[in-house]
């Protein structure tokens, strides 16, 4: 189908609005965060040059959470001005229904569902950069000491100590339930192990073959390699991150190794679910603002703003 003039009239209009909203919120509410935080900031002897670079890096996480309501504002601010300027009943007498003409809006929300989608996979990395500027990124300690570690299979890591820097572990239990003779139960203890770029390698230990509570098969080893055993020691670490610190795919990976430690990874599901849901409701949100700015745009612009923010509150409320 070929956009017509009423088209592309319509859809300038909306996209002007939601830039200047998607923009223009997150500026605001920058500069207000810049202002309330500006002292703490210079007393850490930061430079301000990376104060300004590291609110310029904050405008994606911002933007991303804006997009509902950016989408929101224009569709109710684009239709609310067509009914005033009688430009909506100029339409319908040319044979233009209201559906049809709201159109070029719904192909903006979905072009800024995208967009928000986009916008959310790159803020990871640059509100990563924004708290190394700041001197706000936590210290991520490279050891751990006395855990367990449910992989894969149904392999279990018993891990006595394990140093990330030195990419080493030490005394090392490694444990798989079995259902019988046919497939036994194997328990695997080694003293050290080291990674390298084929693997894990197990130093001096011993493996059993375990059916019906008694060992049926045991050897010791000097060196092992374990196939099973193939999580990276940053994989193994599994400590606290962010969740803004991560994107959508490596979020996944990072609850499946949280729970496999023993950990509960409930909120980072949510905060998994969302990241896909708000780009969502960008096309949601504008197929309910469309009509309800068609009850409320003879009352005036007071109107249409009060509508928008009562929306977004209650959206925003909602999420949390």
């Amino acid at each position: 189908m070929t956009p017509t003039l009423l088209d592309r009239y319509v859809f300038g209009q909306w996209l002007r609005i939601f830039l200047v909203t998607a923009c223009g919120f997150p500026i605001v509410a920058t500069m207000i965060d810049l202002t309330d935080r500006l002292k703490v900031l210079l007393d850490r002897q930061i430079p301000f040059r990376d104060i300004a670079l590291g609110y310029v890096y904050v405008l994606p996480e911002k933007v991303y959470e804006v997009s509902p309501a950016a989408v929101l504002v224009a569709t109710v601010f684009t239709v609310g001005t067509l009914g005033r300027n009688s430009e909506l009943t100029a339409a319908k007498a040319g044979g233009v229904s209201f559906h049809r003409l709201t159109l070029p809006i719904y192909l903006g929300a979905l072009l800024a569902a995208g967009l928000t989608l986009f916008v959310e996979e790159l803020s990871p990395v640059t509100s990563s950069k924004k708290l190394e500027l700041h001197g706000e990124k936590g210290r991520v300690t490279p050891q751990r000491n006395n855990f367990v570690f449910r992989a894969e299979q149904g392999w279990v890591y018993t891990i006595r100590h394990l140093d990330t820097k030195q990419q080493s572990m030490r005394e090392v239990v490694l444990t798989r339930q079995g259902r019988g003779l046919a497939y036994p139960s194997l328990v695997v203890s080694a003293d050290s192990a080291a990674w390298d770029s084929t693997g894990w390698r197990l130093f001096h230990g011993t493996s059993r073959s375990v059916a019906s509570g008694q060992v049926q098969a045991a050897f010791g080893f000097a060196e092992l390699r374990l196939k099973a055993l193939r999580e990276t020691p940053a994989e193994l670490l599994a400590e606290s991150k962010k969740p803004e610190e991560m994107r959508y795919a490596e979020l996944g990976r990072y609850i499946d190794m949280v729970e496999r430690s023993g950990n509960d990874a409930g909120r980072l599901r949510v905060t998994r679910a969302l990241k896909l849901a708000i780009p969502a409701t960008c096309f949601i949100i504008a197929l309910f603002g469309a009509p309800l700015a068609m009850t409320s745009y003879r009352s005036g612009t007071a109107v249409g703003i009060g509508i928008s923010l009562a929306t977004t509150i209650v959206f925003l409320l909602l999420v949390q």
